[in-house]
């Protein structure tokens, strides 16, 4: 279906070896250089709407409104593949590919049904040898995201829109803690290494050092229980950490501290404790210029919201390595977002619109 309306809006569509969506609005003379728009068009289980492929649907809705116009810059419309990292565990793979970062060892990761991210390439009847295509070259001038805020900030503010500055630093660790799998009703209370006692208590100490940092969130997202069963003591426990903040010291520091805790813990419970890195992303500051051009152009639209931090992870903070980078969001009401009731106001949908078409003009001066 977006392929379609790329189409018709006289864009030149296609799929590249990474499984991202592609639509270049050429620019006029031809062969000028582009600005990357776009979001990801993935999700999570029982997510919303609007994550990710509003930003996408906006995009389009640019080239829309543009009616034909071209600027001395394409417009090239981008719907990620693979943000969220539900199914290998590991985010941003569309994104990746664009920056040439979709290295050999990532290749391999595997899902739950042993399928490495290669296979599901070429499962998806595309090439993973082809990748280096989907790489972006000098002619990429820069990468504006819109994407709804995931948070209740600009809702507390009455502000339809904001400006995104830096996207915090995320850490994402998988951990193991071990003990003895044993009857349930023959095992006396000391003589039982629970490793779900252990991990329990390190869920609560993972909570204590978020609320004891200023701006810190850590997360246990996902637990696996083994052997699973009402009468036997939990032998093993696998669990996911998630910890995010715009300072990567404080990240770091916070990091060391909930594995340092762990391993207490587990020390403490006769227990063995291992963690596995999946990702450590720094915090990413937007592009200076870019993020004044976009703050301008919100402006000039008549709306007067905040410069942000934004506690989610978004391709733009892969992209912000290579090309200047800005990120523009919407309103979330009610602060809800990862959940079906994920939603947003139509008039803010318009108001990015005119913020991005006053953006693409005030860019067009520059170029």
């Amino acid at each position: 279906m977006l392929s379609g309306f790329l189409m018709d809006l006289g864009a030149e569509v296609r799929v590249d070896a990474a499984g991202n969506l592609r639509g270049l609005y050429a620019a006029n003379p031809a062969g000028g250089p582009r600005l990357l728009i776009g979001s990801h068009i993935d999700t999570v289980p029982s997510a919303g709407a609007f994550d990710g492929v509003l930003g996408v649907v906006l995009g389009l809705a640019l080239l829309e409104a543009l009616e034909g116009r071209r600027f001395r810059f394409g417009i090239e419309v981008v719907g990620f593949s693979e943000e969220e990292g539900v199914r290998f565990g590991v985010p941003f793979l569309g994104s990746r590919a664009l920056v040439g970062s979709l290295d050999a060892e990532t290749l391999q990761k595997t899902d739950r049904d042993g399928r490495t991210v290669e296979e599901a390439i070429r499962d998806f009847g595309l090439d993973p040898r082809k990748l280096s295509v989907a790489v972006i070259g000098s002619d990429v001038i820069g990468f504006l995201e819109f994407h709804i805020e995931q948070g209740p900030l600009l809702e507390s503010l009455n502000q339809p829109l904001g400006v995104v500055e830096c996207i915090a630093g995320q850490t994402r660790l998988d951990v193991a803690f071990r003990g003895q799998a044993n009857h349930a009703g023959t095992t006396p209370m000391p003589l039982r290494r629970d490793a779900l006692a252990g991990a329990a208590e390190w869920f609560s100490a993972v909570e204590r050092e978020g609320f004891g940092t200023d701006g810190l969130v850590a997360t246990v997202g996902r637990v696996k229980v083994r052997p699973g069963a009402s009468n036997i003591i939990p032998g093993q426990v696998e669990a996911s950490l998630d910890v995010r903040h715009a300072r990567d010291d404080v990240r770091r520091k916070a990091v060391d501290s909930l594995i340092g805790a762990a391993r207490r813990i587990a020390a403490g419970r006769a227990l063995q404790f291992q963690c596995s890195p999946i990702l450590d992303h720094p915090a990413v500051t937007c592009d200076s210029g870019m993020t004044d051009l976009l703050e301008r152009a919100m402006t000039s639209a008549g709306y007067q919201g905040p410069r942000m931090t934004s506690g989610a992870g978004h391709d733009a903070m892969v992209l912000a390595s290579t090309v200047p980078t800005s990120m523009l969001f919407l309103r979330s009401p009610g602060g809800v977002s990862h959940h079906p009731d994920e939603s947003v106001w139509p008039s803010d949908v318009a108001a990015a619109i005119e913020t991005g078409l006053r953006f693409l003009a005030e860019l067009e001066e520059e170029v």
